[in-house]
């Protein structure tokens, strides 16, 4: 359970309150269950995966973005990642405490900081993701591959329609 209320639960209460309203219940009930699943996904795979590395949500995937991107500056973490820069500034001191990731200036630039792993932050990744992966089949255990496939795709759809819309705002460049 994701929260207080089952997903049954919340459904017929939210029926029961907004029944009369004229609102699109389907975009609603997409949007609420992506949300649902996102935290019960993430809260189990750091109760199950991460806490045996003592890592957070935030921290694990500030270490995933700079293993595949790395070296990665700190803003494009931030961007990737989808939270602010001092968040990340915290989560990065705690990680380069750790002996994780290190930080170090660009030579062209003396003002961005660039991310690196450590070779412990390299091992760790390589130890921790295949573990992660399997919680990650475990949890989505119920859908055969090509459910799998097609709720893939309709996520990326949802992802990029959302991204479209940023892009075309005041003061955003274009993709």
């Amino acid at each position: 359970m994701a929260g207080q209320h089952t997903l049954s639960e919340t459904e017929s209460a939210v029926a029961a309150r907004l029944g009369g309203m004229d609102l699109d219940f389907d975009a609603m009930a997409v949007a609420s269950n992506l949300f649902r699943a996102a935290n019960a996904v993430r809260n189990h795979l750091e109760r199950t995966v991460l806490a045996k590395s003592e890592l957070t949500w935030t921290a694990f995937v500030v270490l995933w973005v700079t293993w595949i991107w790395e070296p990665i500056e700190t803003r494009e973490i931030a961007a990737e990642a989808g939270f602010s820069k001092a968040t990340l500034s915290g989560v990065l001191s705690t990680l380069e405490g750790r002996g994780l990731v290190t930080r170090s200036r660009d030579k062209q630039d003396g003002r961005l900081v660039l991310v690196e792993l450590t070779p412990s932050g390299r091992r760790l990744m390589k130890r921790l993701f295949p573990e992660f992966n399997t919680e990650e089949r475990h949890v989505s255990r119920h859908l055969d591959r090509s459910r799998k496939q097609e709720a893939a795709s309709v996520l990326r759809d949802l992802i990029r329609a959302v991204e479209q819309d940023e892009d075309v705002r005041p003061g955003r460049r274009r993709a």
